[in-house]
């Protein structure tokens, strides 16, 4: 049971290049008009390696925006991403995120030590953990994942418009025309606020390729794009929880896009 018990814990702590994240990536990010959109939401430490499907009853959000119209996405099958799927009787760019229930989790100082490290709160949460005096790390996560898909040609600006998550990253260009070489540029709000002086992850499908930026004071940070392929950004934002002491509240947010050969 305790060999149990902690292999079950090490699912949902950091670990090599990559914390444990959740994110969703299309079956492909670019369709025409009256395709089949697929998706599929996978959490793992090897992005974009699938790791272990998100059970769909743990979902307080799977929506679909396309030509001004929100949908529901349909939850099809599980193995080790939870597949969607969705219209795409417009063309435009069609923004698609989910959001999950809060769970709760508890790890060793070492643990979270090294998680701390991935997500570059070292120095604003570390020091915080320390003075604590805590002997073990009790936290209330929530994931957050959002992606984009081309249908058709149509010119489209509505990836510009925030889709509502509580912490969310919002494109300062069109993120369906991405190609090796440019700056994607991001803004990171938090409710809807820009969060300034803040981290994000960048990582490309490469292993150990993955870095940390910082926001500015506009909340705005630049990602180069040396790499073709699938990338996610990610962020992760961990404080004190308001009601109960000695424990944290957290929540991750992905975006993951993809970029072309030049």
């Amino acid at each position: 049971m305790r060999l149990a018990s902690a292999a079950l814990l090490l699912l949902f702590i950091p670990s090599g290049a990559n914390a444990h994240d959740t994110w969703l990536l299309p079956d492909r990010f670019r369709v025409a008009k009256g395709e089949r959109l697929g998706f599929g939401l996978s959490s793992g430490m090897d992005f974009p390696s699938p790791g272990s499907a998100v059970a769909a009853d743990r979902l307080l959000t799977r929506s679909i925006r396309l030509a001004g119209r929100i949908q529901s996405l349909t939850p099809e099958k599980a193995d080790d991403a939870l597949h969607f799927s969705g219209s795409a009787p417009a063309e435009g760019i069609a923004a698609v995120w989910v959001a999950t229930r809060p769970r709760t989790l508890t790890l060793t100082p070492e643990q979270v030590d090294e998680y701390l490290s991935e997500v570059g709160a070292t120095d604003t949460v570390g020091p915080v953990w320390k003075e604590s005096g805590q002997k073990s790390w009790r936290e209330t996560y929530a994931k957050l994942a959002k992606t984009f898909v081309r249908v058709g040609e149509a010119g489209d600006s509505s990836w510009a418009d925030p889709v509502g998550l509580g912490l969310e990253l919002v494109p300062e260009a069109d993120p369906t025309r991405l190609r090796v070489g440019d700056a994607l540029v991001l803004r990171l709000l938090l409710d809807g606020r820009p969060l300034a002086d803040f981290v994000v992850g960048a990582a490309p499908a490469a292993p150990g390729k993955s870095r940390l930026l910082r926001t500015d004071a506009l909340g705005k940070v630049s990602v180069r794009l040396d790499q073709a392929g699938p990338w996610m950004l990610r962020v992760t934002r961990i404080v004190p929880s308001p009601t109960q002491p000695a424990e944290w509240d957290s929540a991750f947010t992905t975006l993951t896009v993809d970029v072309l050969a030049r």
